[in-house]
């Protein structure tokens, strides 16, 4: 992990990149497999799974059977801990549920707006080096509030063809019935354009590799919209002296541990504090099962110390991190001052992990700089909003006047002729 010391401004755009991922080399292969999604279906999803895989599967979707082995085969207190988890997560997301809006702008004209869901949406959870049943909490449960009428979920299978007991668990605990043995480019492909096995869907949802990005942002060319732009995953923890070396290091490594291509950010004004969390990072990695990737994880990150808050605070904004870890005296008055930031943590016992699982927020955040214009998932995600107007005669005669003359010198005659049309 790089030090830095009181760098100037000009320098802050080059310390604040994030990991460099050259897709230009996938965009063919990808392109490739998607058509053939496409136009073969369930037999392209079965060609790719065997490759990718290593499994031949005769069917793609899910059985109950499987789900209620896998229901009795998990272990009590995951299942207890998972059960928890999507308690608090469903109490934080039942507070975004909007009800209708409407105002008179002027008598006798009427103005409305409502939340519609989206009636078909995916779920990818991805599999690879570690099963996310957590994210089928953070996308599951928001789309089921939203009223989403069908919602699918995809997951790449194991060699023997199985899910993890802990997906289908997770699925099932929110309501999800329909699951389907498909990972990677092919199953974005599928839940794009439909299948024999597996439904087209609206908009499609979840984290994956850069394969999985890429083919997201290939079928939304096609008309279906995805949650957000998505990128490896980063922490910038926020610090003063007051803050615990031990507790920044196991938050670094608790992001770290992602990916290889994960970052990892401290800031802050004390020098000696960056020394003291260094050493945590070395005793603290050792133990850990997955040394090899944050290890590699930590070549992309670095330790900012600058000369006081106020420009900590405006280099932390200027990166807009994924997660913001606040470990400073007056963590409160700082947060007030966050502008851009996925999902922030406040004080020394509000680890980024807590918010990963269980404390009731979404873990689906914009990374890569996108928290500037992008927020995370919630309700909002799942629904559209759609605005309606009823004026009665006289609130037409009201304001025609107003939308002749605009119409009239905008060179759109046709619609000044629609308003004339009701008044004579």
């Amino acid at each position: 992990m790089d030090i830095v010391l009181y760098p100037d401004r000009g320098k802050w755009p080059e310390l604040m990149k994030r990991p460099a991922n050259d897709t230009a080399l996938l965009e063919r292969p990808v392109s490739r497999m998607l058509k053939a999604v496409r136009l073969k279906g369930d037999a392209a999803v079965r060609k790719y799974t065997a490759e990718f895989d290593k499994v031949k599967l005769r069917k793609l979707e899910v059985s109950a059977k499987e789900i209620r082995q896998a229901t009795a085969a998990l272990d009590p207190v995951l299942k207890e801990s998972i059960l928890q988890a999507a308690e608090n997560i469903r109490k934080f997301h039942s507070l975004q549920k909007q009800g209708g809006e409407e105002i008179e702008t002027m008598p006798g004209i009427i103005c409305k707006r409502k939340a519609v869901a989206i009636e078909n949406v995916g779920l990818y959870i991805p599999g690879g080096t570690a099963p996310l049943f957590s994210t089928i909490l953070m996308l599951g449960i928001p789309a089921v509030l939203a009223g989403c009428k069908n919602i699918i979920l995809c997951s790449p299978p194991s060699a023997d063809g199985s899910l993890h007991p802990a997906i289908l668990f997770a699925a099932d605990a929110v309501g999800i019935k329909k699951i389907f043995k498909a990972g990677g480019v092919q199953a974005i492909g599928a839940m794009a354009y439909g299948t024999a096995s597996i439904p087209k869907v609206d908009k499609i949802f979840g984290p994956g590799n850069q394969y999985v990005t890429l083919a997201k942002q290939m079928v939304q060319q096609d008309g279906v919209a995805i949650d957000m732009p998505a990128g490896p995953s980063e922490v910038c923890v926020l610090a003063d002296a007051s803050a615990e070396p031990a507790f920044i290091a196991s938050d670094l490594l608790s992001q770290a541990e992602h990916g290889v291509d994960s970052q990892v950010l401290l800031v802050t004004t004390s020098e000696s504090l960056v020394h003291n969390v260094l050493k945590q990072l070395n005793e603290q990695l050792n133990k850990l099962p997955r040394k090899k990737i944050a290890e590699k994880a930590l070549e992309n990150s670095r330790a900012i110390v600058l000369d006081n808050m106020d420009e900590a605070m405006a280099l932390v904004n200027a990166y807009a991190p994924e997660h913001l870890i606040i470990s400073c005296v007056d963590y409160n008055k700082l947060a007030e001052r966050v502008v851009n930031a996925g999902s922030v943590f406040l004080g020394n016992f509000s680890p980024e992990s807590v918010g990963d699982y269980a404390s009731g927020t979404n873990h689906t955040l914009p990374t890569h700089g996108y928290a500037r214009a992008y927020s995370g998932v919630s309700v909002d995600s799942f629904v559209k909003k759609i605005t309606f107007q009823e004026l009665t005669r006289a609130g037409l005669e009201l304001i025609s006047q107003t939308v002749i003359t605009m119409a009239e010198h905008e060179g759109l005659q046709a619609h000044a002729e629609a308003v004339r049309q009701r008044l004579k």
